[in-house]
C-alpha cells in the first residue's frame, strides 16, 4: 500500500464517497456553500422552498449525520441552537489522491 493510498483512507474517504453519492446531502452542502452556519430549520425550509424537498426534520437530520461522520459538515452551538458550517477538508484529501495533471499534446 503506498503512502498516499494510506493517506487518502486514513481519514475515512470511503465516508465521504457515500455521503455524496446522495443527491439530497449533495443539495445540503450545495445550501451550506451559499450561506453557511445555518441550523437544522432553516436548512429544511430552504430545501422546500428553493428546492421542493419535503423532507421531514428528521430526514435532513440523518442527512447532516452521515455528511458529519464524513466530516463534511461540522457543528457548533450557541444556546439552543446548533449551527452547521461546511468543512471541504476531506474533499481535500481526495484531491491529493488524485492531484490534476495536465495532458501532454501530440
Amino acid at each position: 500500500m503506498t503512502g498516499k493510498y494510506r493517506l487518502a483512507y486514513r481519514h475515512g474517504v470511503g465516508d465521504v464517497y457515500k455521503a455524496l453519492a446522495d443527491p439530497t446531502r449533495r443539495t445540503i452542502l450545495d445550501e451550506l456553500t451559499e450561506r453557511d452556519g445555518q441550523t437544522l430549520f432553516e436548512i429544511c425550509a430552504r430545501l422546500a422552498t428553493k428546492h421542493g424537498l419535503g423532507s421531514s426534520r428528521q430526514a435532513i437530520s440523518q442527512h447532516l449525520d452521515v455528511l458529519a461522520e464524513a466530516g463534511l459538515v461540522e457543528t457548533r452551538r450557541a444556546g439552543r441552537y446548533k449551527f452547521h458550517h461546511l468543512n471541504t477538508a476531506p474533499l481535500q484529501q481526495i484531491l491529493q489522491r488524485w492531484p490534476h495533471q495536465p495532458k501532454e499534446s501530440t
